[in-house]
């Protein structure tokens, strides 16, 4: 299991941005084909276009599906039928379709088993926006194309440094009123199911962040911490979760106090990837837990300011291909285990002295 080379699925993303330049940059490294067989999903053309306008050493080959995909070697499935014009650090409407066409291939190709994972290149939010993709990022397309009926929780991390978000891309205006003890205590239990199976953790501890300026101030700045958010941490706890809060977000992250949880859960999106971007921007990554599918992406977005000039650094995407590949293997090893799980033990009491039983037909026989 762990020499086998996982077959990781990767989308261009938005053709305009710095995608294509953190994918070839990334396997410039020969050493990064010891670890995974990458399969590019987008079109060769705008690959090479790219590697000619950047100078960068990357080869790569053209196949027709996952199938075909060559270990040592950068391989690209063609999805895009059209010529796809390449206008750098603008947002078009063709850059949109040619990423949603890349991302609707590696989703079918994932069904039928032909990759293990998904690393996707950043998109443009609104470009991409079609009868086909009518959601607010990728995290909800995903959910719904792969979820099989499960919720995804975004999470975005470096090393041990992960924060989650109970709601996402929704206005701030709709933020209070979004939030329900119920979702809340859906959000910590993917939280803390995902820090178990993927991450290997064996008792996660999850801090929670307050919504209101010092945690409500005992309701002088907003009730949500006491009617709401405190009541689902003491319903986790009850259940045997290891979750604390809520916690001013201002001096819980200024404090350093966030070094002493494996996870930390925020109300909204600022409020958590603000300071995480401003901590670990450079080689942070977002994961979507809470889905059969392993998906990772680089924690930056399209950069159309320096798309094309050959100065993105690609730790950001490399770190999404560890990760990928980390939690894939984790999620075997907890299958593997499960396979033949210890059976039941138990004392019985004979004549003053205690015996240890194994519960087994065999003996029971």
């Amino acid at each position: 299991m762990e020499n086998h080379k996982i077959r990781v699925g990767i989308t261009q993303g938005d053709v305009n941005g710095i995608g294509y330049e953190v994918i070839l940059k990334t396997f410039a490294e020969p050493a990064m084909f010891e670890l995974c067989t990458p399969i590019v999903y987008g079109s060769p053309k705008v690959a090479a276009y790219h590697r000619k306008a950047l100078d960068l050493p990357t080869n790569f080959s053209i196949i027709n599906s996952a199938k075909d995909a060559e270990p040592d070697r950068l391989s690209i499935v063609n999805c895009n039928a059209d010529e796809v014009k390449v206008e750098l650090s603008k947002p078009t409407e063709e850059g949109g379709r040619a990423a949603l066409e890349a991302l609707e291939k590696a989703v079918e190709e994932y069904k039928k088993g032909l990759i293990d994972v998904l690393v996707t290149a950043p998109i443009n939010k609104h470009t991409i926006q079609s009868e086909e993709f009518s959601f607010p990022g990728h995290t909800e397309f995903l959910e719904n194309a792969l979820g099989n009926g499960q919720k995804a929780l975004m999470i975005l991390m470096k090393d041990d440094f992960r924060v989650a978000l109970v709601t996402g891309h929704i206005p701030v205006s709709k933020i209070a009123s979004t939030l329900t003890k119920e979702l809340i205590e859906e959000k910590i239990t993917i939280f803390n199911n995902s820090l178990k199976q993927d991450f290997a953790i064996g008792a996660p501890r999850i801090a929670v962040l307050s919504l209101n300026p010092h945690a409500g101030d005992e309701g002088l700045l907003g009730t949500e911490e006491q009617e709401i958010i405190q009541p689902a941490i003491e319903e986790m706890r009850a259940q045997g979760i290891f979750c604390f809060g809520p916690y001013p977000a201002d001096g819980f992250m200024g404090s350093g106090n966030y070094t002493r949880f494996d996870g930390i859960l925020a109300m909204y999106h600022d409020q958590g990837l603000a300071p995480f971007k401003a901590l670990a921007m450079d080689e942070g990554v977002n994961y979507t837990a809470g889905l059969p599918v392993v998906r990772t992406s680089p924690a930056h977005g399209t950069a159309y300011d320096i798309a094309g000039k050959g100065v993105a650094s690609e730790d950001s995407f490399r770190q999404a291909i560890y990760v990928a590949i980390d939690v894939f293997r984790n999620r075997q090893r907890e299958r593997i285990a499960r396979v033949n799980p210890l059976r039941k033990q138990y004392y019985e009491k004979r004549d003053d002295s205690d015996k240890l039983k194994l519960d087994s037909v065999e003996e029971d026989l």
